[in-house]
């Protein structure tokens, strides 16, 4: 997942990186991302950017959240015994290419609205954690009987994003019994503290109320809140600006109290662990980066270049898959670029073995009239646990609507978008 624990990260990023030609500076890594522009008309560009009062940005987060809700169901539809991981992350990365393609394709002002995945296609089986989207020469996850998968990609449309994950169980029958035992724990445990979110995603909500939130579920199900995911605030073309959620709160992680406030997107991330909830990198390569326009090097090689080149033109804020490109040479082109810090790394993460780690994430936007549009959703998962929430302030908002329609205006939504309010 894109918010889980990363090597490094440096909050938020500026807008899409323009390359300069190459024969006015062969070293695409040292460029200005600044520019000359003052600070004050700066702010002000980023406000109107990611104003929901706009009708046209609140239609692109929808439309991304569409396309990736559509995407998630076909990939949970393909997900049977014998597929590979890799498989179903080309399937997914080729679904989000091809929705996107055929949306936003008149120019606006002669320029062309940028859009496709704002996050590779991910599958994470049973203990791995996330952000396993392993190259095409290296899978060697084939799914069986029984396994949790972790289903996490992203999309976007003009830079507005829409991010979803969902945690289903691998069976050769559509109608097989629901799961029990740990596996269910941990998914019924991921789901609640979900639909738990979504009802607090209000004017004036403390993320320090929705850590605590998650910490009380994941007791009342026997489970452990995974350590490192962050709930991100998001913003065009940002998939992980300032403000944030933590999944669990560590001497490490105690990021600063925030409320939330009008005009506030985010991807709200939640997983849970049946063991410890300390994920360690492992031996699985890192496939997944983002670049860090905060910093500048002199890149030496020229396989290096080349690919940070490339990158900065097809992926110059959002996280990337080297299976994305041409693998052996950007499998090459990262390595002095990780070195150096111009990219983010996102490894794969384990859990110890034999525990079992579920995932959710939605995203949902509080816009100016103080209604809650959730873009992204996954449905309910198949599981039985034993366990069941016992808080009766969490039952009780757990029992409540999550959407009030309006009165006033009884035009028909637009489809697929969630629930949630205009």
């Amino acid at each position: 997942a894109h918010n889980r624990v990363r090597t490094r990260g440096r909050g938020e990023l500026s807008a899409p990186l323009t390359m300069p030609k190459e024969e006015e500076d062969d070293d695409v890594s040292s460029v200005d991302i600044d520019g000359s522009e003052d600070e004050e008309t700066k702010e002000e560009d980023e406000e109107a950017m990611n104003d929901l009062s706009n009708a046209d940005i609140v239609t692109k987060y929808r439309c991304a959240g569409d396309i990736a809700n559509s995407v998630l169901t076909a990939i949970i539809e393909a997900i049977k015994p014998g597929v590979k991981a890799v498989e179903l992350c080309k399937r997914g990365d080729d679904l989000v290419e091809e929705a996107t393609s055929k949306v936003y394709n008149v120019k606006k002002g002669g320029k062309k609205v940028e859009k496709g995945s704002a996050f590779p296609t991910c599958i994470s089986v049973n203990h791995c954690c996330g952000h396993y989207s392993p190259l095409t020469s290296e899978d060697d996850v084939t799914l069986v009987e029984g396994d949790v998968v972790k289903i996490d990609l992203g999309v976007h449309v003009d830079g507005y994003i829409g991010v979803v994950a969902h945690t289903h169980v691998c069976t050769a029958d559509a109608a097989a019994p629901p799961v029990t035992g740990k596996k269910a724990d941990a998914m019924m445990a991921a789901w609640t503290a979900s639909e738990l979110a979504h009802r607090m995603f209000k004017e004036g909500c403390k993320n320090t109320e929705v850590t605590d939130m998650i910490a009380k579920v994941a007791e009342a199900y026997g489970c452990t809140p995974l350590e490192g995911v962050l709930s991100h605030q998001m913003k065009k073309h940002v998939i992980d600006a300032n403000k944030m959620i933590v999944n669990k709160v560590n001497e490490e992680n105690k990021p600063k109290e925030v409320t939330i406030e009008k005009g506030d997107v985010f991807s709200m991330d939640i997983a849970m662990s049946t063991g410890e909830g300390k994920p360690k990198v492992g031996e699985k390569r890192c496939t997944v980066f983002k670049r860090d326009l905060e910093e500048k090097y002199s890149l030496k090689m020229k396989a290096s270049r080349a690919f940070f080149s490339e990158v900065n033109a097809r992926f110059p804020t959002l996280p990337f898959t080297l299976r994305a490109g041409d693998e052996r040479a950007w499998r090459m082109g990262v390595v002095e670029c990780v070195k150096h810090n111009l990219f983010v790394e996102y490894p794969v993460l384990y859990e110890k073995d034999n525990e079992f780690v579920a995932q959710v994430k939605f995203t949902v936007a509080l816009l100016p009239s103080g209604n809650v549009a959730r873009t992204t959703s996954s449905p309910p998962p198949v599981a039985n646990s034993e366990k069941s929430l016992t808080d009766e302030a969490l039952v009780a908002l757990l029992a409540t609507e999550v959407a009030k329609k309006k009165k006033k205006n009884n035009k028909k939504k637009k489809a697929g978008g969630g629930e949630g309010g205009d």
